[in-house]
């Protein structure tokens, strides 16, 4: 029988808050084994070229020096292949070649942090430079060009009564979490372990073993706490294999941690796009062809791509479609994962372009977007196993005051502030993979459930522990979630909104499991009141197992088990993920709406309020989710109006790598936001009914916000982020 449900869908506070607001959380620098010693990077002053030479000797007559290896001295590590994205990775110190700015050419190993960075500013390094190219205005797009199409979109459009063509430019945007990437490495014989800050602890586990070729038996990575991520620590970048390399060459633990200047060099940025549109339509607003031709950077050693595409293809109803993904290979690190990514980045011409046509057609924007509801997702032509885009407008028009907006631009003041209003829908897709955890119930009636997956900040440990509570019966204080070592059963990268899917339906399974075997303990056991009952009328609640229409007639979980003379009943979960072809189109969705104020003469932009209301089916925590959205709102005003890495482009040097120059919001930012769930669950898309909520929470605000502007000021900015210069 299903378990009364008590934990999910309760707005519980985080299991871990105190250990994480006191200092008790144990990050990875926070770990600092016996003979710990450190290690400092030293990086390339050329976007491109070779090194000449290398000069140590004064770093390493420092006292406290250890070692300073590069390629001159740096072992040979094997061959590897396969690895996402496609191409050739960054190694470490396997060549005198320089690929950007910043790439790391040595190390500094020595007794203190202090002495390991006065020894890596002593290290000399000569160049044979050569020109770099960092600006994809105009750089070639020579890499892999990706496209799509359905329909004739190029006659289409020729013939169709609206038009709309215009270009779109996005900034590259850095993650600047509040705990930067670091290391703690430690070799014992051939046996490796590392303290990592990872959002996949098995990806580190295999990135590892094949840079030394060691069997992954023999790499152990922990990772129980990650502070802020975004996305850019589900890999491992070329410093986790220096700290290791270190390690090995000096035999003591090494420990290396990025300084806030070195994030922005080598462990992924949200990549910078050009976006050309063209929409059309018939004279009532039904979209009849598009077509998108993006340009994208892209490392010139690896080739990433993300779903920038998608939101162009199967948000509306559109008949003929023509998408062109070009790859523009520059002398910059490889970009990566950053929240939403793809979405956040394709949403914004997407739903700015909607707003032109809006304007154009003089149609409310929410009545554009449901004249051209999709039927069914028209780019694979599969039906949606949820849509409630409907559902979030209505209820974000009725919460928002959407009535109160004066579709006429520039029309409404506040003194000197031009007052605005404007929203775009978000859609993100539903992530699952394989994954385990392990339960099991000990003889005082407690469980304690393990994953190797991560927490970066929705709470995982939170979730899941409100699954395994519901499952087995049990309150929230007499569950342990224990997560983020690679002994624990694997897990997918947490990533792509994919964790509370996946590792939670493995809990679920794993708890099921359980249940089940002690219910069948408890009806085959002579001594329990509980003997030669039906399974399938015994439920559990509060650690006891009763008669569902007798709930006097039962027994707890701990007198069971010492009755049976078992210390723990355990087994393990497991969740398939997806199987064969998918059946449905399976996506959250969003409709986000921004009210702005604008600095009449000064063209400061401030966000006023802001409201997302989602379909993200079954809502396991409602305080996690709407800790989720907010921050995400927070992000997409950095996206909007403030985020902008700026790189000087005669050497590839990014000029305002830290967070005096680079800007991201702040309280004083976001003063009024707000969330909404949309009820509902999708059991097509895994067995418990959810869908990812991290990612889609922030595509579509950067658009909203923009619509906002133009609805303030009349003046439509095509590119982010949108500053005052662009609206004086």
């Amino acid at each position: 029988m299903s378990q009364p449900q008590a934990a999910v869908g309760a707005a519980v506070p985080r299991v871990d808050a105190r250990l994480r607001v006191t200092g008790g959380a144990k990050y990875a620098a926070d770990n600092s084994p016996d003979g710990v010693v450190h290690a400092v990077i030293v990086e390339s002053s050329i976007g491109r070229g070779r090194i000449t030479g290398i000069d140590t000797r004064a770093a390493e007559a420092q006292p406290g020096v250890l070692k300073v290896i590069s390629h001159l001295n740096a072992p040979k590590l094997p061959p590897v292949e396969g690895r996402f994205p496609p191409g050739k990775p960054l190694r470490a110190f396997q060549d005198d070649r320089v690929q950007f700015f910043g790439q790391p050419v040595a190390v500094a190993v020595a007794t203190t942090l202090e002495t390991a960075q006065h020894a890596a500013s002593l290290v000399t390094v000569s160049y044979d430079a050569e020109p770099s190219s960092t600006d994809i205005s105009v750089a070639d797009a020579a890499g892999e060009t990706q496209t799509y199409a359905r329909g004739d979109a190029d006659r289409a459009l020729d013939s169709a009564p609206v038009r709309l063509e215009t270009t779109y430019r996005t900034a590259r945007n850095h993650h600047n979490p509040m705990e930067p990437a670091g290391i703690v490495a430690h070799w014992d014989g051939d046996r490796l372990t590392v303290w990592e800050k990872t959002q996949y602890v098995q990806g580190t586990v295999f990135t590892l073993s094949g840079e030394f070729g060691i069997p992954p038996d023999h790499v152990r990575v922990i990772s129980p706490f990650i502070g802020g991520a975004f996305g850019n620590a589900a890999r491992a970048w070329v410093h986790s294999v220096i700290a290791a390399m270190a390690a090995r060459e000096v035999k003591r633990p090494v420990k290396l941690v990025l300084t806030r200047r070195q994030m922005y060099f080598t462990v992924g940025y949200r990549p910078a796009y050009e976006y050309g549109l063209r929409l059309g339509t018939d004279r009532r607003g039904h979209l009849t062809a598009s077509t998108h031709d993006v340009r994208a950077e892209s490392s010139r050693y690896e080739t990433y791509s993300e779903s920038v595409l998608v939101p162009g293809r199967m948000l509306y109803s559109t008949p003929n479609v023509r998408q062109a993904y070009d790859h523009v290979p520059l002398d910059v690190s490889t970009p990566w994962f950053m929240r939403g990514p793809g979405y956040a980045s394709g949403a914004y011409p997407v739903e700015s372009a909607m707003d032109e046509l809006a304007h154009e057609l003089d149609l409310d924007p929410i009545e554009l977007r449901l004249r051209n509801e999709p039927a069914e997702d028209e780019s694979s032509k599969l039906p949606f196993s949820t849509r409630r885009l409907r559902e979030c407008y209505r209820a974000g028009a009725r919460e928002f005051g959407w009535h109160r907006r004066n579709p006429e631009p520039r029309s409404t003041r506040d003194g000197d502030w031009l007052i605005g209003m404007g929203m775009a829908a978000g859609v993100y897709d539903t992530m699952r993979s394989e994954a385990q955890a392990s339960v099991r119930l000990d003889a005082d009636g407690t469980a304690l459930v393990q994953s190797a997956t991560s927490d970066m900040g929705p709470g995982t440990a939170t979730s899941m522990s409100q699954v395994a509570a519901d499952a087995l019966g049990l309150t929230m204080r007499q569950v342990a979630f224990r997560l983020g070592d690679s002994l624990m059963p694997p897990a997918p990268v947490h990533a792509g909104s994919q964790t509370m899917a996946s590792v939670g339906s493995a809990v679920q399974d794993g708890c099921d499991k359980l249940r089940r075997q002690a219910i069948t303990l408890a009806v085959n056991d002579r001594g329990s009141p509980l003997y030669g009952v039906d399974v399938a009328d015994i439920v559990v609640r509060g650690g006891r197992l009763y008669v569902k229409d007798e709930p006097s007639r039962g027994e707890t979980y701990q007198r069971l088990l010492a009755r049976n003379d078992r210390p723990h009943l355990e087994v393990l979960g497991s969740y398939a993920g997806p199987s064969g072809p998918e059946k449905f189109s399976l996506y959250a969705y969003a409709a986000i709406f921004a009210e702005v104020a604008v600095d009449a003469r000064l063209g400061l932009v401030r966000v006023r309020r802001m409201l997302g209301v989602y379909d993200a089916a079954r809502i396991v925590n409602p305080r996690l989710a709407d800790s989720q959205a907010i921050g995400a709102m927070t992000g997409g005003i950095g996206q909007a109006l403030l985020e902008h890495t700026v790189t000087d482009h005669r050497d590839g040097r990014i000029v305002n790598a830290n967070l005096a120059d680079y800007l991201v919001p702040t309280h004083a930012d976001m003063p009024d936001l707000k969330a909404i769930f949309i009820d509902g669950q999708d059991y097509e898309a895994d067995p418990i009914g959810v869908k990812g909520l991290g990612e889609v929470v922030i595509v579509g605000v950067a658009p909203a916000i923009a619509n906002a502007v133009f609805n303030a000021t009349g003046r439509r900015i095509r590119e982010l982020p949108i500053t005052a210069e662009a609206l004086l």
